[in-house]
């Protein structure tokens, strides 16, 4: 196979990421390798790599961040026919390769994982036409996983947002919208959302415990708010246990569509880029993107490889 790697400039250096490639060009597989230098580089890197003749696959080499901008901006070049993608996790969470069996404590395993398994065909998610393939959140939960710092987050790992989350208790608001979805109408406040396409972000932190990559939809989350002095307790459970914590609390739907609307700013996370928005719409691209994974429980029909 001929693989092009996109590799996060700050792990130019890792040792591991040496040692991976070297074991895979050892394997007889080609390995390109285009280090990102500042922003834009990954979205540029991947237009290009879909635009190359004789590639087999494009492997994203950083975190949730950067796996996001690599698929994202390959999918919006409309890739060609047997392109497929891999995932080198290399960033503090690592949710979307942990939720996926993608091997984050051996580089070397996840970047043969490409070479040795089948590419099996995954949704992707669009907010407001910006691709997403994990999962977006929304209310105060996103500001605390922006705001984290990097930091703390390698020592702590995903404990770093419930720190976080509890220093900046008294900064808890709710947010108050309109949800909309296939059957379903939800209106009020809110302390947090998620859509997702996959399901765990912040850490391991799994919001949309029951979503699947190839069921052709979204789950949604909604945590709506709760009395002042339950706060506190809630948002800690959420952010230390995940939704399945709050299930006699939360709102939940699937549909192939969402759509959101408010009079007031909604801080959003998507897959690690910060935005702030009043309305939005979120669709889902049924099997899109074929990509290697490490086991298939996120997937409909885990026996079938697609």
């Amino acid at each position: 196979m001929r693989l092009r790697l996109i590799l996060h400039g700050k792990a130019a250096g890792d040792a591991r990421v040496r040692a991976a490639i070297t074991a895979v060009r050892g394997d007889r597989h080609e390995v390109e390798v285009r280090v990102t230098y500042e922003a834009g580089d990954a979205t540029r890197f991947a237009r290009e790599a879909t635009e190359a003749e004789g590639l087999d696959a494009i492997v994203a080499g950083g975190g949730d961040g950067t796996v996001n901008e690599v698929f994202a901006a390959a999918f919006l070049a409309n890739p060609p026919p047997g392109l497929s993608f891999g995932v080198l996790p290399l960033g503090t969470a690592n949710d979307f390769a942990h939720s996926t069996g993608i091997p984050v404590d051996d580089l070397t395993a996840a970047l043969r994982l490409v070479t040795t398994t089948p590419a099996v065909p995954i949704d992707v998610g669009l907010l407001n036409g910006r691709p997403f393939v994990n999962l977006v959140s929304g209310g105060f939960g996103s500001r605390v996983t922006v705001e984290t710092d990097p930091d703390l987050k390698r020592r702590l790992g995903g404990f770093a947002y419930v720190v976080t989350g509890v220093a900046r208790f008294a900064e808890i608001a709710s947010s108050r919208g309109l949800f909309r979805a296939e059957n379903f109408e939800w209106e009020g406040s809110f302390l947090a959302l998620a859509i997702g396409n996959g399901r765990q972000a912040g850490g391991g932190i799994p919001l949309c415990p029951a979503a699947r990559l190839d069921d052709g939809a979204l789950d949604l989350m909604i945590l709506p708010d709760v009395p002042p002095e339950a706060r506190f307790d809630v948002f800690t459970q959420l952010l230390s246990q995940g939704a399945a914590a709050i299930q006699n609390l939360q709102v939940t739907t699937r549909s192939t569509w969402i759509e959101y609307h408010s009079d007031e700013d909604l801080y959003v996370n998507l897959d690690g880029e910060p935005i702030r928005t009043r309305k939005f719409r979120a669709e889902c691209r049924p099997r899109a993107l074929p990509v290697h994974l490490g086991q298939r429980d996120l997937l409909c029909d885990p026996a079938v490889p697609g």
